[in-house]
């Protein structure tokens, strides 16, 4: 039987199967067993109470939803005294997703996050696109990135600091090297896609944001490319997120370079398609014979491939 434990730096985790944040609860317990997960991934939370954005905060497109939720919560506090107890009831590690407006605070709730006993890895989202009407974040930028990520792992007390990047920014190898540099353990790729529907019956935006974030199975080839494209890059861990509905689909992921997956849109439309695509994994690697997942790992045959488009484009067919 095929070993599926995989290690983000110091975390073991006995698969490479999470949700993504803003996708789960400890509630889903009363669907699947939450102790069969690699991570328990809360959604993503802020120092101070906040409303979230505008309603409709949602809407459907032909291949996924556009959500503008805007991490409403009760703040640290609240976090802290009623939500954390809540996950400390199951085995997995607890991966507490956190933001802000600004660096001075993200460092004071990380600091804050870090002085928990359950909280067992902080992860940085610096890349939510539906906290303003541009979709700005620090993970556009790479001077941005730098700063919000040296100021954050300053505080983290030796827990292990994953970032949240956004698959929006130009260059994100650039970004994904960044972060790096300036401290991250773990990278994970990536947040939600900018987008807009417009209502025809109207002629108004579908969104009281305007603009919210594409959750989408086709997503997947695109964010595909980006975690390839930076695992040749860095030497952290990198967590893949995007269109995951299948085991297939974690075996993709890791053969470009992930050492898990996170798991939003397949999880929300059914709950129990997280303990599925961990029972398939296990079966499709018993079937071929493989005794590690982490052989998986960035094992993609791609060696005699020309790596430069314009050289490949110049080959022909």
């Amino acid at each position: 039987m095929v070993d599926l434990s995989v290690k983000i730096g110091d975390v073991t985790m006995q698969n490479p199967v999470t949700p993504a944040s803003g996708a789960f609860s400890w509630e889903y317990n009363d669907v699947i067993d939450l102790n069969r997960l690699g991570g328990l991934v809360a959604k993503t939370i802020c120092r101070e109470p906040r409303l979230g954005n505008p309603t409709p905060r949602m809407a459907e497109t032909e291949a996924g939803i556009i959500q503008s939720i805007g991490l409403p919560g009760k703040g640290i506090e609240y976090f802290v005294d009623h939500i954390v107890p809540e996950y400390a009831k199951f085995k997995p590690p607890l991966i507490v997703s956190c933001s802000s407006d600004n660096i001075p605070e993200f460092a004071l709730l990380t600091e804050e996050l870090a002085r928990v006993p359950d909280v067992d890895v902080i992860e940085a989202n610096i890349s939510c696109p539906t906290r303003n009407l541009t979709g700005q974040n620090f993970a556009m930028h790479e001077d941005y990135t730098r700063d919000a990520v040296t100021a954050i792992k300053a505080k983290c007390a030796g827990k292990p600091l994953w970032v949240k990047l956004s698959p929006n920014a130009g260059d994100i190898v650039s970004i994904a090297l960044a972060a790096e540099a300036a401290g991250a353990d773990c990278l994970v790729i990536a947040n939600t896609f900018l987008s807009l529907k417009i209502r025809t019956d109207n002629f108004r935006p579908a969104l009281g944001n305007k603009f919210g974030g594409l959750v989408s199975p086709a997503l997947k080839p695109i964010v595909l490319r980006m975690v390839y494209q930076v695992a040749k890059q860095v030497k952290i861990p990198i967590i893949g997120i995007g269109g995951v509905t299948k085991a297939e689909d974690v075996v993709e992921y890791m053969l470009a370079g992930a050492s898990a997956v996170g798991i939003g849109y397949a999880g929300f439309r059914n709950p129990t398609a997280l303990v599925q695509i961990i029972d398939d994994l296990e079966r499709w690697c018993d079937e071929r014979g493989i005794k590690k997942i982490t052989d998986l790992i960035g094992a993609v045959k791609d060696d005699d491939m020309e790596m430069d488009p314009l050289v490949a484009a110049s080959h022909g067919v």
